[in-house]
């Protein structure tokens, strides 16, 4: 049974996190679910109707879960970093949005070790 790596700061954990997204598609429905989170939250404070943010979390955890469930079949990392993997998967929307996403994938499985 092998020890899991401890990460103590968000610059070594985010190549980690990319190379738990090695899946296309597990990152198109992320990606699918934060536009939807952010798009939740922008209509929860221009409408004021605050049932909106109620629908972040279901968005936000409902697209990744299956991702990672059924497409990556991996633990989500928020499970034992959440505010890391919070922060990651907005750097990753950010990345996949800029086309960078795929660069940032191959530079992190070389330096990941699974």
């Amino acid at each position: 049974m092998g020890t899991e790596k401890k990460y103590k700061t968000f610059r070594s954990f985010y190549p980690y996190y990319l190379t738990e997204h090695a899946d296309s598609s597990n990152r198109r429905l992320h990606f699918i679910g934060t536009a939807l989170l952010i798009g939740c939250l922008i209509t929860g404070i221009v409408t004021g109707k605050w049932w909106w943010f109620a629908a972040i979390p279901v968005v936000g955890y409902g697209f990744a879960w299956v991702g990672h469930f059924f497409i990556e079949k991996n633990k989500p990392a928020t499970f034992t970093y959440p505010l890391y993997s919070l922060a990651s998967d907005f750097v990753m929307f950010w990345h996949t949005l800029t086309g960078q996403v795929g660069r940032r994938l191959e530079d992190a499985k070389k330096t990941v070790t699974q």
